[in-house]
Order: C-alpha cells, then sequence, then structure tokens
C-alpha cells in the first residue's frame, strides 16, 4: 500500500499535517488490515527521502491518541531521510516550510530515539551529499547506542535519486532489505 498525502504547500509550510495524515493512514491500516486480507501485525513502512522522515516521525509516534496499539508497525526502512530538521530549517527548505522551535522539536525523529522500539533499517547512497549521509549515519548509530535494534546500509555507487531504484530489485539494496522485513513476522 502506497499512502497518499498532501504536500507542505497545501498546508501553508505546515509539516505538522501531512504527518498527521500519514499516522492516520498508519492507524486506519492497523484497523481495517483484516479487510482487504492483510495482517495487521506485519506492517512494514518504508519510507525515502521526505519519506523517510514521515517513516522516522511514525515510528516515535504516541499512538495512544489513534486508537490502536502503541506498536502497530512491525518494522521499518528509512532511506536518506533527515532526522534532525535544525540543518535543515537552515536549509533552502526554509523558504517554503515553516520551521518553528515547535516543529522542529516535535518533528526530529533523532530527539526521541526511545520511543522507537521496532526493527529499523536505515540507507542512503554513498554518492548523496554529506548532510544526507551524515544524517542517517548518525540516526544509525544513535539507535546503536541506544540497544535499539538497527541495520546500517550504504549503497556504494548510488546517489539520492538512485538509491530508490534499488527497491525495485528484490535482491538490490532496498529490496532485500524490504524482503527481509516482511519475512520477520512471516
Amino acid at each position: 500500500m502506497v499512502l497518499e498525502f498532501a504536500t507542505v504547500d497545501d498546508f501553508g509550510g505546515d509539516l505538522r499535517p501531512m504527518v498527521r495524515q500519514v499516522r492516520s493512514a498508519i492507524a486506519w491500516l492497523y484497523a481495517n488490515a483484516g479487510r482487504f486480507g492483510g495482517d495487521r501485525r506485519r506492517i512494514v513502512v518504508l519510507g525515502h527521502s521526505s519519506g523517510a522522515h514521515l517513516t522516522g516521525c511514525l515510528l516515535v509516534t504516541d499512538w495512544s491518541a489513534f486508537g490502536v496499539p502503541q506498536e502497530p508497525i512491525a518494522s521499518a526502512i528509512c532511506c536518506s531521510g533527515m532526522y534532525d530538521l535544525v540543518p535543515v530549517s537552515l536549509s533552502k527548505r526554509s523558504a517554503y516550510v515553516n520551521f518553528d522551535a515547535e516543529t522542529i522539536d516535535a518533528l526530529s525523529t533523532c530527539r526521541r530515539i526511545d520511543r522507537i522500539g521496532v526493527p529499523v533499517t536505515v540507507a542512503h547512497g554513498s554518492e548523496e551529499s554529506p548532510e544526507f549521509q551524515r544524517q542517517n549515519h548518525e540516526f544509525a548509530a544513535a539507535l546503536a547506542a541506544a540497544g535499539k535494534d538497527v541495520q546500517f546500509l550504504v549503497a556504494e555507487g548510488y546517489n539520492h535519486f538512485e538509491i530508490v531504484e534499488t527497491l525495485a530489485n528484490p535482491y538490490g539494496l532496498l529490496g532485500a532489505a524490504a524482503r527481509a522485513h516482511l519475512q520477520r513476522g512471516a
């Protein structure tokens, strides 16, 4: 299932409604999986770039407000994302995204590592910008330091846009990781 959500432009630069949309979608998926033959105990979330940021936000959600168990997600793959919004707020994105202190705090996954209770794979390409590499490396290292179940992958020779193509190949870096996550709950 691929989630659809509004863009940051649709909300005047506010990221929080997008995060609410994906959180609500996961709660709906968990509650309704049986209606379409899904297994709500095997929900694996994968996001690339901004989708990895949203995936990180899902991992640290307090699900009590959504009427589902605290861990509706079985595992996650975060590829080439940003998990600390401070550097992002200093980038060109601040021209169209509202990065106030509350948003930065609430939506920086790295500040809530303690809430993550599921296996996570973190990946990036070796040809990505230094900031993408740093954020993914530090996120994976923080997860490991906190004793979380984490796997860190680097796709040698892949840039930010090429790495996601490895998902289409079941033996590619992300394709193999996705298969492994799906097989965990089989």
